[in-house]
């Protein structure tokens, strides 16, 4: 089954060829350090303040791109079969025809070559199968403890129709990686991803989310990029039953002063249903020559009535050296929707910080307050109250060590 699967993929790849910046979708990045031969050096994180640890939950762990069973928990859970990705024989007939079809079907309208590279050649990753509710979350946690390790994980996630999973991804994979996640969200289950991205400054990760969503299904992912020299994360949402909802969302914090900072979102979601929802969230904070990039589609195909689309990207710009390249869109071949989309720059509120400063509020606490302000729409498509604030103290802290 692997063997096919990625012979496929590598075959998809040869006919598209690799990302160039003449390609539409890679003109405001540059893919060169994603594919250059030798891995440029990113110093591991000795300590790094853990995320999640008082929740209670079931740890996978990856270290330097390799499953580590020593470090991780007993995969056992209520209504979840975990499988290794390891190599061919490790893979059961269950799983037939299942890795890299997600990420297959996403090729089209827009060719995503780096995750045909994935699929065609990932060293290592999980097949979760829910059949139930997971009375847990998963919690697969990236480690990286030499500086030039490269890092290639495909993960394959399969809802059955009623099943809910919560799934945390946390953690930097390597200095370099190209990470896919592939999840099937049977009719009316429930999928909540948070993923919290390692905070190595010269990290350079290109990471795909494919998804198909069935009818009555929820999925809901939502990703925080602190630090980082180059990331891109990709998102392919097809819904394809009535009543289905999708929400994607994002929060971005760089600051370009102690090392480079390039931060790119791309994400096409596609009604192919009627009666759905989806959602694009994407907020971005940028200082001292930071770059963030939004491409954001939203594709309603012929049919798909009564489909509800929002998609939102603004950025706060701390300094004048920042920017923020935007490039919204919505293709729509049905009469009977609601779709619309936004994008803002700007710096922050004068008069909002005069008010706090005002009643004793000091200005870089008064500037804390309104970014997290201005992050909040974004981190409220969190579900979880618990997991919530575990992400608003990352960034608290990661605005407390950006003071300035």
């Amino acid at each position: 089954m692997l063997h096919t699967a990625r012979a496929d993929a590598a075959a998809r790849l040869q006919a598209m060829g690799l990302p160039a910046r003449r390609d539409e979708y890679w003109k405001w990045t540059d893919p060169a350090p994603l594919l250059a031969a030798e891995v440029a050096p990113s110093p591991a994180l000795r300590v790094e303040r853990p995320i999640f640890a008082a929740l209670d939950r079931v740890r996978l762990v990856f270290t330097d791109g390799v499953f580590d069973a020593a470090a991780s928990d007993s995969p056992d859970l209520a209504g979840v079969t975990i499988t290794r990705l390891a190599n061919a024989g490790g893979v059961s007939d269950d799983w037939q025809g299942s890795y890299g079809a997600l990420e297959s079907a996403g090729q089209v309208p827009v060719k995503r070559p780096l995750a045909a590279l994935n699929t065609a050649r990932a060293t290592d990753g999980l097949l979760i199968h829910v059949q139930g509710r997971a009375p847990r979350p998963l919690h697969i946690s990236y480690r990286q403890t030499t500086d030039s390790c490269e890092a290639m994980l495909h993960h394959c996630l399969r809802l059955d129709p009623g099943a809910e999973l919560t799934l945390l991804e946390t953690g930097t994979a390597a200095a370099r990686a190209n990470l896919v996640l592939e999840v099937e969200v049977g009719a009316g289950a429930r999928f909540h991803h948070i993923r919290p991205q390692g905070r190595a400054a010269g990290r350079r990760v290109v990471s795909h989310i494919f998804a198909r969503i069935h009818a009555g299904a929820l999925f809901k992912s939502f990703t925080l990029s602190a630090d980082g020299a180059l990331t891109r994360n990709e998102a392919v949402l097809d819904i394809v039953g009535d009543g289905a909802v999708a929400h994607i969302a994002g929060a971005a914090l760089g600051d370009g002063g102690q090392a480079p900072f390039h931060h790119d979102d791309t994400v096409f979601i596609t009604h192919g249903a009627q009666g759905c929802e989806s959602r694009q969230v994407f907020k971005k904070v940028l200082k001292h020559g930071a770059t963030g990039v939004f491409q954001g589609k939203i594709l309603v195909r012929p049919g798909a009535q009564k489909t509800d689309g929002y998609q939102i990207s603004q950025a706060l710009l701390l300094d004048e050296n920042s920017q923020f390249l935007a490039k919204p869109e919505l293709e729509i071949y049905a009469d009977d929707v609601k779709c619309s989309h936004g994008s803002t720059t700007g710096a922050i509120d004068e008069d909002a910080l005069f008010y706090l400063r005002s009643r004793g509020v000091p200005r870089q606490e008064a500037e804390a307050l309104l970014i997290l302000s201005f992050l909040a729409d974004a981190i409220a498509e969190i579900e979880d109250s618990a997991i919530q604030a575990e992400v608003i103290a990352r960034l608290e802290g990661w605005l407390a060590q950006h003071r300035g």
